[in-house]
């Protein structure tokens, strides 16, 4: 059993400082009060202890409050992203077979139709409340998040998160950065990420601020560091890049207060990293995923130019090992055994074990260096990350090979200086004048960002002796 960590923060802390939004702000005994007044709404519409509840939310105080009210209910939250199609809504809604679905009021006509209630927050709002006692203690085993993660079959894994997973982050990570009174995390991602939800999870343990955005802007992002009013944020190269190049405008450097930023969801080119430190930003490059509920390696900023390209070394109380390596520099898959692990999957892949003698198996590939340094060579051998995105090539064939104009699609990752890769396709096909339609096609069933930037019709693609798509030569077709 844990404390309950919104209770117990505004037992400890109850008048510092918790949340920023906008001008507005709330202390942690706030929040906890906030926290409970809905839980007793949420009680009044049916949602009890252990419900298994999908949030479909913006980044604002609103779902932080509401995802607090599951918290204190000991609900799962399926958290959606608000960049899916209705079509991959309908899916994950279907297969986490969820209680009930809670959203904000502009983003009802964007959910798929559904026999499952759908609560508004403005109807919630308005709700009578029931009495409710709240729970001092959580399971450690408990689910507390699911999020769905592409798979390589072509349809999304629900991801667990328990309890436990996410005080192993938060205290990894306060090893890792350690902790001042001053600390303030800037958080432009989006809370239905690991990384956004992390940071929340982490300023609650920890009991440090969150300035919350609904987006990233490099204009407002580049003022708080130069004003040095936040401590750490979280970024990808995309907006890494477009940070840099907003200051590089001003001529301006961050102020001293200004600790790190963790940088996630692919390589960081070694440029941008340069760059920064010409602008009083150390860039901590990190690796994780969404089955181990954030970063488990991260590379130390004193690391930063000495190891360029390495995700750094293990957080405390994580182990990595590389399958098959017998010395440093050994290429292999990159294998993870920590408390951060997911315990499984939900639904279409409840059955699928996590973990094979206690070690993840990510599927990614690189290596240690002698120094114990993990360098991630491919982040599995088939996987586009497009502006911090994840898209596997399958889910996107999943959903072409199902148009009447194509026999045979193969989907890989081309270059981008805007986004680093984006989707391409490749097409055998049936009718070649049927395949103009297949951009809109992709429109209706996938989020924007997995949608093909362009599409080749080509004769054949190219497979191995025993017929497998080989996407590695994909790209020689063009």
């Amino acid at each position: 059993m844990v404390p309950n960590w919104i209770t117990q923060r505004a037992m400890m802390s109850p008048h510092r400082t918790a949340l920023r939004f906008e001008g507005e702000a709330w202390t942690y005994e706030q929040l906890n009060e906030i926290s409970q007044h809905y839980a007793r709404k949420l009680a009044t519409l049916g949602i009890e202890r252990g419900s298994r509840i999908a949030i479909y939310a913006p980044s604002t105080p609103s779902i932080i409050h509401m995802m607090l009210a599951c918290m204190q209910l000991q609900c799962e939250m399926v958290l959606l992203n608000l960049r899916l199609s209705p079509y991959e809504l309908a899916y994950q809604i279907d297969d986490a077979n969820v209680d009930a679905i809670l959203t904000d009021d502009t983003l009802c006509e964007k959910l798929p139709e559904t026999t499952v209630a759908v609560y508004r927050i403005s109807a919630i709002e308005s709700t009578a409340e029931t009495s409710l006692q709240m729970d001092d203690t959580w399971d450690e085993q408990a689910t507390m998040t699911i999020m769905y993660t592409s798979g390589t079959t072509g349809f999304p894994k629900g991801v667990r998160q328990t309890v436990g997973n996410h005080v192993a982050v938060a205290t990894a990570s306060l090893y890792n950065t350690g902790l001042r009174d001053d600390d303030a995390w800037l958080c432009t991602m989006p809370l239905f990420h690991i990384s956004g939800f992390s940071m929340l999870v982490k300023c609650l343990v920890q009991g440090v601020r969150l300035d919350l955005y609904q987006k990233f802007d490099e204009a407002v992002v580049a003022t708080e560091l130069i004003n040095g009013t936040v401590t750490h944020m979280s970024a990808v190269a995309v907006t890494l890049e477009r940070l840099l190049t907003e200051l590089e405008a001003r001529d301006a450097v961050v102020s001293p207060k200004f600790q790190m930023i963790l940088a996630g969801g692919g390589p960081v080119p070694e440029s941008y990293l340069l760059r920064g430190f010409e602008r009083g930003i150390q860039t901590a490059q990190t690796y994780g995923m969404t089955e181990t509920s954030s970063q488990v390696a991260t590379l130390s900023s004193k690391d930063a130019l000495r190891k360029i390209g390495s995700a750094g070394q293990p957080l405390f109380f994580n182990h990595l090992r590389i399958d098959g390596a017998q010395k440093p520099g050994d290429v292999g898959e990159i294998c993870v055994k920590s408390a951060q692990v997911t315990p499984g999957y939900i639904g279409r892949f409840a059955e699928h074990q996590s973990t094979t003698e206690g070690w993840l198996h990510t599927g990614d590939v690189g290596y240690l260096d002698d120094e114990g340094y993990l360098y991630v060579v491919d982040r599995r051998s088939d996987l586009i990350i497009s502006g911090g995105e994840n898209i596997y090539p399958a889910e996107i064939e999943n959903v072409l090979a199902a148009h009447p104009a194509i026999k045979e699609v193969g989907v890989c990752g081309l270059d981008s200086d805007e986004w680093g890769q984006v989707p391409a396709a490749f097409i055998v096909a049936k009718n070649e004048a049927q395949c103009a339609e297949l951009e809109a096609y992709c429109n209706e069933r996938l989020a924007h960002y997995k949608v093909p930037k362009s599409f080749h019709i080509v004769k054949q693609l190219p497979r191995n002796g025993s017929n497998k798509l080989m996407r590695r030569y994909l790209k020689d077709l063009l």
